[in-house]
């Protein structure tokens, strides 16, 4: 059997590193990398070329490629695209639109659907306040559609994007799904969580950086209160997820963006399974004004009955299951715990 052509982007992050593991158990696909970075020792070999440095400059390279399947994973994260705004724009939407071009290019050329993979966000939402979130339940993917953050809006945006040209490009086609139009297919994670990366900064960090840190015996200073709720997901149902669109016949699929949820547990939780698992953490709780407004405008839970319906998702992983076989266990093995 003839393999098939794949392009991952931000390859050497949390996500990108166990996509390109799954893709390599999965099989019948070759993998081409980017990032700004070198790939590290354990996916190396996976690739069967990587192309180091900055993804807008080196979409070019890419237009040579016979690609299958693109999943776009770079981005500018939430709290550092509030910092720098402007530069998450360009990363997040100009890399996007760059890539999305090609893809359309290549779709139309060539008479076969590229499938374009775009990992979105619960920062999609905008949750207008604490009370508004509280009262909303799980949130279905085209309510509260007004993100408070950069993050967010570059998004959203992109998921406009990928639908247009999955649609609409060029407005010349009767056909509602031409054969030959790029196969834009999205999903909105929650906060993901990998036993086998260190956590890296992002807003939903709060809870593995919690266990990390007790693991540790270190003290830590929760960012958000206590109370704060919204959904997580461990990284193997992430990448499951991905994996399972990917295979989706287009013809099952009703739409192009998709919510997909495990379970939605609060900061306290998260502080009583640390306790649990760490007796004597020393965990406090310290919320930042920018980092908790940006948590409070994130639903509390989302719906995730399309998914379920269109691609038959379900998460293997709930939050027993997720502390106790995934998560505490490779933490104890870290850390000699």
């Amino acid at each position: 059997m003839t393999e098939k052509l794949a392009l991952v982007t931000g390859a050497c992050g949390e996500i990108g590193q166990a996509l390109i593991q799954g893709l390599t158990r999965k099989g019948g696909y070759r993998i081409v990398t980017s990032d700004l970075t070198a790939l590290p020792d354990s996916i190396r070999d996976m690739s069967m070329e990587h192309v180091q440095g900055d993804l807008v400059y080196k979409v070019k390279t890419f237009y040579d490629y016979d690609f299958d399947a693109i999943f776009h994973l770079a981005a500018s994260l939430s709290s550092k695209a509030e910092a720098a705004s402007e530069e998450a724009h360009r990363i997040n939407v100009e890399g996007t639109m760059q890539l999305l071009m090609l893809a359309a290019y290549r779709s139309e050329k060539y008479k076969k659907r590229v499938k374009f993979l775009f990992p979105s966000s619960i920062a999609a939402y905008g949750m207008g306040n604490v009370d508004v979130k509280k009262s909303a339940g799980r949130v279905k993917e085209d309510e509260f559609n007004a993100p408070h953050t950069m993050y967010g809006c570059n998004k959203l945006y992109c998921e406009k994007l990928g639908t247009y040209y999955s649609k609409y490009y060029g407005q010349k086609h009767l056909d509602e799904n031409p054969p030959h139009m790029l196969d834009f297919r999205a999903i909105r994670f929650p906060g993901l969580i990998s036993a086998f990366t260190l956590p890296s900064g992002g807003t939903s960090d709060y809870g593995p950086e919690m266990l990390h840190a007790a693991a540790q015996g270190k003290p830590y200073a929760c960012f958000v209160r206590e109370d704060s709720k919204i959904s997580f997901m461990a990284m193997p149902d992430a990448i499951k997820s991905l994996l399972m669109l990917l295979d989706a016949p287009r013809e099952n699929l009703k739409r192009q963006v998709y919510n997909i949820a495990a379970f939605a547990i609060t900061a306290g939780e998260f502080r009583d399974r640390a306790l649990k698992a760490f007796p004597g953490a020393q965990i406090a709780f310290a919320p930042n004004p920018g980092r908790q407004g940006i948590v409070n405008s994130w639903p509390e839970d989302v719906d995730d009955s399309l998914a379920r319906a269109d691609w038959n998702w379900k998460p293997d992983y709930d939050a027993d299951r997720f502390f106790d076989d995934y998560f505490l266990p490779e933490i104890r093995k870290r850390y000699g715990k």
